[in-house]
C-alpha cells in the first residue's frame, strides 16, 4: 500500500480555508470520481483503492490518503495533482 502526505500552508480565516478545502475536494471528486464529507474540520474521501482525509488545521492543509495496489501506480501523477489545487486555492 502506498501514501500520500501533503502539507501545505495557508493564512486563510478558517471559514475561508474551509470553503477553499470544499472547492479542492470537489476537483479532485471530479478528476478521480470520489465520494467525500466533512467530519468537523477534516474532509475524509473514499473511492474503491483509496481512503484519506483533509485535515484544516491552523496555519495549514494536512492531506493523508492510503493508494490501493493499483492506485499505488499512479501514486506521482495523484500527488501532482492534488498539490496542483492546493497551490491554487491557497497562494
Amino acid at each position: 500500500m502506498s501514501t500520500i502526505d501533503i502539507k501545505h500552508p495557508h493564512s486563510r480565516p478558517d471559514d475561508e480555508a474551509r470553503a477553499a478545502v470544499e472547492r479542492v475536494a470537489e476537483k479532485i471528486q471530479e478528476k478521480f470520481q470520489i465520494d467525500y464529507a466533512w467530519e468537523g474540520d477534516h474532509l475524509h474521501f473514499q473511492r474503491s483503492g483509496v481512503d484519506g482525509n483533509i485535515l484544516l488545521e491552523p496555519g495549514q492543509i494536512h492531506v493523508t490518503a492510503k493508494l490501493g495496489f493499483l492506485l499505488a501506480m499512479m501514486r506521482g501523477p495523484i500527488e501532482e495533482e492534488i498539490r496542483k489545487y492546493l497551490a491554487r486555492e491557497f497562494s
